[in-house]
């Protein structure tokens, strides 16, 4: 709260300062807008322990509070696809199945007298294992941080209420028409047998052991797999010392090696879901996009904005205000950390203007080449995206993430500041290259969801349709009623 207050008053005196400028207008136009200052960041002091732990400390003492997140390489796209969820699970049960000394139930109450947390999660490249306490607690807390990272039990009660609320989260997978579009997209854009778009079924749910999630941290639990970050009130020194005694001594192990895997983009054409009890179509078209270390990137997050990437974009102001098709529109050029991002165009409009609104969106990308983004859409996306740098990072511990961030993914430490002044150097040109180069209508996959006796013309007028089916499967023999839920 007193850091969002900071935000706003700087906003204020920025405001204020411009008010007499502002009084002199004759038209909006003509309102002067002051430079942006420079984006000079805190820097976090960056460290590399002899066993390959890499190490970033970033001081903040405005608040007595120190956090932690320890992020180890390897996640959910290298687990086995028969045990699809495992990494969930493993998520969960790290944190609530406690330690060798200590249950999760302990740990609540250790934590909890101490207003303290120590939280675990798993992803598709990575897991992670946190902290935040009070600094006066930090002794207490980074014990059971360092327990919990070395020493986890798993107890088999906790997997299985892990498992469980998976099984619910199947079970009603296909009630949310978002939530079956973006499922349903991932796996026309990367194929449905990839880790991208793969998704939890009741068999690989419970063929998930607890051996397998033992099996899993003794794989990949090593320093030398570890990105670990603390941000707050202390003194570096210090703070280097005890990590250095804490893990000085622990022995590397095996490296995770990034996972080479190759993408089945689904054929161009029309995908449709049919989901009778809703009002609403969800349109997306989508291919693959690129990567953040295409040179392309800069130009791309000036295109994204302009196009569809908020309320002043050509996307929203064409297809949402002027002819009122779309409750929501937008996309843009998909860009990843390490693997290829979604190129998605993602849209919402009622049933009886569905194969309407999908014309429109493709009558938006067939006008790149006769329209171009213009130079007031450039300079209003670079302000939109410059502008949100006050929000985004706002605060030391922000920019250590997205520096942990470059870390992991190999990039340079100085990524964040150079962006900003790339975004700056994009040209119309730029933005108009980038768009005859990625988007392309002939290539991409439409998906609807929706209820199609209610379209105002039949999808197949735009094509030929594949008819999607999301039938959840059954769960295997032997697994409770009450733990699989309805289908």
């Amino acid at each position: 709260m007193k850091r969002s207050l900071i935000s706003f008053f700087v906003l204020v005196l920025f405001v204020s300062g411009n008010v007499q400028l502002w009084a002199q207008a004759a038209t909006w136009q003509q309102v002067p807008i002051s430079p942006l200052p420079a984006f000079h960041p805190p820097q976090p002091k960056r460290i590399v322990l002899p066993n390959g732990m890499v190490v970033f400390l970033q001081e903040d003492h405005e608040l007595p509070l120190i956090s932690g997140t320890a992020r180890i390489r390897g996640g959910g796209r290298t687990a086995p696809a028969n045990k699809e969820g495992l990494i969930d699970i493993y998520g969960e049960a790290w944190r609530t199945g406690g330690t060798k000394t200590q249950t999760g139930d302990q740990l609540d109450d250790y934590l909890e007298q101490r207003a303290a947390r120590v939280e675990t999660g798993g992803g598709i490249d990575s897991t992670t294992v946190g902290w935040s306490c009070l600094k006066e607690d930090l002794d207490d807390v980074f014990k059971v941080f360092v327990d919990l990272l070395q020493n986890p039990e798993f107890r088999a009660d906790k997997i299985e209420i892990a498992k469980k609320g998976m099984y619910d989260g199947i079970s009603r997978r296909n009630d949310d028409p978002d939530q079956i579009a973006g499922r349903e997209a991932a796996k026309l854009a990367y194929g449905a047998d990839s880790p991208y778009a793969a998704v939890a079924e009741y068999a690989t749910v419970a063929a998930v052991t607890r051996q397998d999630l033992v099996d899993w941290h003794h794989a990949h639990v090593y320093p030398n797999n570890i990105i670990l970050g603390v941000a707050g009130d202390f003194d570096s020194a210090a703070m280097e010392a005890r990590l250095r005694q804490a893990f000085g001594s622990w022995a590397k192990g095996p490296a995770v090696k990034d996972p080479q895997i190759t993408f089945k983009t689904a054929k161009p054409g029309y995908y449709v879901v049919e989901k009778t009890d809703v009002n609403q179509s969800n349109i997306h078209m989508v291919a693959l996009g690129t990567t953040r270390k295409n040179p392309d990137y800069y130009a791309i997050s000036v295109f994204n904005e302009a196009f569809g990437g908020g309320f002043s974009s050509r996307l929203f102001g064409d297809i949402r205000t002027t002819k009122g098709l779309a409750y929501a529109v937008g996309g843009g050029i998909g860009t990843s950390w390490d693997h290829q991002g979604m190129l998605r165009m993602i849209m919402s409009t009622k049933s009886q203007s569905t194969v309407e609104a999908i014309k429109a969106l493709d009558e938006e990308m067939d006008d790149l080449a006769k329209k171009p983004i213009t130079d007031e859409e450039i300079k209003r996306a670079k302000d939109a995206i410059l502008n949100s740098f006050i929000f985004r990072f706002d605060s030391p511990g922000k920019v250590l993430q997205e520096k942990m961030a470059y870390e992991f993914y190999g990039y340079s430490l100085d990524f964040l500041e150079n962006y900003q002044k790339e975004i700056q150097k994009v040209t119309k040109e730029d933005v108009a290259r980038v768009a005859a180069k990625y988007i392309h209508r002939d290539q991409m996959a439409v998906l609807v969801v929706g209820n199609t006796a209610e379209f105002d013309k039949p999808i197949s007028s735009l094509g030929a349709v594949n008819t999607l089916d999301i039938t959840i499967p059954a769960p295997p023999p032997g697994l409770m009623p009450e733990q699989s839920g309805p289908q």
